[in-house]
This record gives structure tokens, C-alpha cells and sequence, in this order.
């Protein structure tokens, strides 16, 4: 364990988090999502649920400021003004760390395509539906 690093960040995600750099991208996604086929390094978070995760990624990495969509959803399907619960606990999430950021979405195949060309893939054991979201990385600044 170390000080100021959450609990369920463990050393996998810590050095993904540390080696990616402004404007990559990283998804955490639901227990079932595509994410061994999908492309990008995957780290497994079983037994963790989406929100804890985001919630601890946001602890530790800025989103990106200088792009109009740093938090990005996947639309319901055939519904994308539609909102699941989960899309609520995520923008509560992103504001609590980045009180002037908000959530865009992705219809379910261009969301599948971001997230397959992004850095990593973080497969979590969340099991409520559209548990899925983009987050590209920011800047620190002096």
C-alpha cells in the first residue's frame, strides 16, 4: 500500500495510469464488454464495480481540458438520448474531480472503435448495463 494511492489501484493500473501521457485514452468498461478481443492492453478489475473505479482513476489522473468530449459514454441502443442510472453516478463522479467537465456519448459501434484505439482497456466486475465510459487524459500543470 502506498499514501494517496486508492486501495483498489494496484500496481498494473498504477504503471498504466503513470506511462500514459496528455490526450491518451482510457476505458473502463463493464463485465460484459468485449475487452480481452478489443485491442488496447487490458487490466482485470473483478470483483470492483465501474463507479468505484472511476472514482479512483479520477483521484489520481486530470481529464483532458483542452477537448469539448474528456468523458464519453456509450448510448443506449436505440434509445441514445437514453439514460441508464450508471451514466448519473459517472457525470456525479466526473464533477466531483473536474467540477467544470460533464459527459458526452458514443453510439454503441464508434464507442467500441474509440475505446479499441485508445491505451488500455480496464475490464471491471460491474454488472449494470452501459457501465462503460472513455477518459482521456489531461495535463498537470506547474
Amino acid at each position: 500500500m502506498l499514501k494517496g494511492i486508492p486501495p483498489i489501484i494496484g500496481p498494473d493500473l498504477l504503471y498504466v495510469l503513470q506511462a500514459m501521457g496528455h490526450g491518451d485514452q482510457i476505458t473502463i468498461v463493464d463485465a460484459n464488454y468485449p475487452g480481452d478481443s478489443a485491442g488496447p492492453e487490458l487490466v482485470r478489475m473483478d470483483g470492483h464495480s465501474a463507479t468505484d473505479v472511476l472514482d479512483a482513476i479520477l483521484t489520481l489522473m486530470p481529464l483532458d481540458d483542452f477537448v469539448d468530449d474528456p468523458a464519453i459514454t456509450m448510448q443506449v441502443v436505440g434509445n441514445p438520448d437514453g439514460r441508464e442510472p450508471i451514466m448519473g453516478e459517472f457525470e456525479g463522479l466526473v464533477k466531483k474531480h473536474e467540477p467544470k467537465m460533464g459527459l458526452s456519448s458514443l453510439e454503441r459501434f464508434e464507442f467500441y472503435k474509440r475505446a479499441a484505439s485508445g491505451y488500455a482497456i480496464i475490464q471491471t466486475g460491474e454488472r449494470r448495463l452501459y457501465g462503460n465510459i472513455i477518459l482521456k487524459k489531461g495535463v498537470i500543470r506547474p
